[in-house]
Parts: structure tokens; C-alpha cells; sequence
């Protein structure tokens, strides 16, 4: 399947199975299960998912991903950025000679609340703020070592979230960003729109469709953003209320040749098995397809 979506960089993401860094987010189906399912639909490359859920030994991390199969494309990593500076830097030091050692290209990285999981977050003063930034900037500089690029992901209960503050940290730092279609929306920012403003900062991007009605009663306040998952708050692509085909089209004529990374978060119950994630990942695959070849104007 994937062959037809030629030019585009496909990858997976073990969240589509329900696999998060929160605990008691849900369900965590053992990794066999879900690097099979990936390799059964066609897939050949994915981001690793939380630390600790794949191996930390390199060795036994490509012997895993060569059984599927697959390639390390990057690994998401969200960090308390705006203090304890030097445990975000040694965190962020080990993810990144792990992803070197397994041949990822790129690291995700997330500006951490400290609270634990995306429901709440405080604001940050200035100076917070002034730290965040410098942080990243660090964590780049240490990823460069081992020959990874860095991007700064906007996430719903993250202290990059809302649209004023993704341009703040355009405006503050040169990271790149991870386009995540999905949280951008959420969190109030047209992806579109801001693919089309800051094309040349788009280093990664996480494709991601959403329920229009339940992004508003998570800004509203009248529903946390877990629950809207479990809710059904991602569906597949094409089934939603983001444009996926103008966000593709319009960063391949900007020129992005990076990976698309396949995100439908999950939230599972103990009875739930594979076998549904699995079909959403296969119809957003679909609906890439479509997109490429109305492209190709077949």
C-alpha cells in the first residue's frame, strides 16, 4: 500500500495504539503487537513511542525493529524545560544517543508542565519562559552531536500550546517545529494557516485528524483533554475537521521532504485488542493514498 504514496515519508506511532507516556492513560498492548501491526499494513518506519517502551539497549532495539522490518525514524520526548535544567539536559542526552545508535533522524521534544499527563498547566513568568528557550536551544545543540535534528513540539497541556505561544517561540528561538495537525487545532491554531506562514520552520510533521465538536469543549474547559480522547476526540484522516490534503499539498509544494508521521492517539481499555487501531491507521493510510494520486491526477 504505502509504495503508491510515493514521494511521501510514511511513519507510524506506537500512540496510535494507545501507547502514552501517562501513566494510567489506558491500555498498553506489549510491543511485538504493535511493531506486527504496523508491519502488516505496510509500514516501514516508525518514532519508538515513550522511553522505556522499546528497549534502551541499541543492540536489542534494531534486532526488534529489524524482526517487523522497520527503521527508527525519531523518538518524542516531553521534558520540564522552564526549570531543573541540567536533568532535562541529561534526560534529552540519553534519548539522544539512543536514537543515534538505532539510525532516527529527528528528536520530538515537548515543554513539560512537571504535572503529569495534558490536563492542566500553569503559566509561565518571564524568566520561565527565558529558560524553556534556552533549554531547547541546549537539547538541540546536544542532539546535533549525534547527528539528530531537533524540533519543538505545540501540545495540548504543554507550555507551547496555544497559538500565541507557538509564535512566541518561533519568534524566540530558532528550533524548528514539529506540525502536529491535531494538538495545533486543539490548542487554537489553524495548522494550515501556520504551514503556510512558517513553511521554511516546519521540521517534522505529525498527521493527526480531530472532531471539531469535541476540540471545542476541550478549550472551553467542559471536558479534559483525556477524556476527550477516550471519547473518540482523533479519528482517521479524512474524517475530521482538518484539511489533511491541503496540509500535505501545500508542504510538498513548499518543499518538505520530511516524514509524515501517522498519530490517531489511543486511548485503550483492558479488553480492548489491536484490532481497531489498527483499521483507523489502515483507512488514514487510505486517505493518504488518495490525496497522492488526486496529486498525480490519477
Amino acid at each position: 500500500m504505502t509504495e503508491s504514496l510515493y514521494p511521501l515519508r510514511i511513519a507510524a506511532a506506537p500512540i496510535s495504539w494507545g501507547v502514552c507516556e501517562v501513566p494510567g492513560w489506558g491500555h498498553v498492548l506489549d510491543a511485538r503487537t504493535v511493531l506486527s501491526e504496523m508491519a502488516a499494513l505496510g509500514l516501514s518506519a516508525t518514532e519508538l513511542g515513550p522511553p522505556g517502551y522499546l528497549p534502551r539497549d541499541p543492540d536489542q532495539l534494531r534486532r526488534l525493529l529489524d524482526t517487523f522490518g522497520l527503521t527508527a525514524v525519531g523518538g518524542f520526548l516531553a521534558l520540564v524545560l522552564h526549570r531543573d535544567r541540567q536533568d532535562a539536559i541529561a534526560e534529552a542526552e540519553n534519548t539522544a544517543a539512543l536514537l543515534s545508535a538505532t539510525g532516527a533522524e529527528v528528536l520530538v521534544l515537548a515543554a513539560a508542565t512537571g504535572l503529569g499527563g495534558y490536563d492542566t498547566r500553569p503559566r509561565l513568568d518571564d524568566a520561565e519562559w527565558r529558560t524553556l528557550v534556552d533549554t531547547a536551544s541546549a537539547i538541540r545543540d546536544i542532539a546535533a552531536v549525534h547527528g539528530l535534528r531537533t524540533v519543538l513540539h505545540p501540545h495540548v497541556g504543554t507550555h507551547v500550546e496555544s497559538e500565541p505561544e507557538v509564535e512566541r517561540f518561533l519568534a524566540d528561538s530558532d528550533l524548528d517545529l514539529c506540525l502536529d495537525t491535531g494538538h495545533l487545532l486543539i490548542g487554537g491554531t489553524d495548522p494550515v494557516r501556520l504551514a503556510r506562514r512558517h513553511a521554511e520552520r516546519i521540521g517534522h510533521i505529525h498527521l493527526k485528524d480531530v472532531r471539531g465538536a469535541l476540540v471545542d469543549q476541550v478549550r472551553a474547559g467542559d471536558m479534559e483533554y483525556s477524556e476527550a480522547v477516550r471519547r473518540g476526540l482523533y479519528v482517521p484522516l479524512g474524517e475530521g475537521d482538518v484539511d489533511i490534503a491541503a496540509l500535505v499539498r501545500g508542504m510538498q509544494a513548499a518543499g518538505y521532504r520530511g516524514w509524515y508521521v501517522l498519530e490517531q492517539d489511543a486511548a485503550l481499555r483492558p479488553t480492548d485488542s489491536a484490532r481497531q487501531p489498527s483499521r483507523d491507521t489502515e483507512r488514514s493510510l487510505r486517505h493518504l493514498a488518495d490525496i497522492a494520486l488526486a496529486a498525480a491526477g490519477i
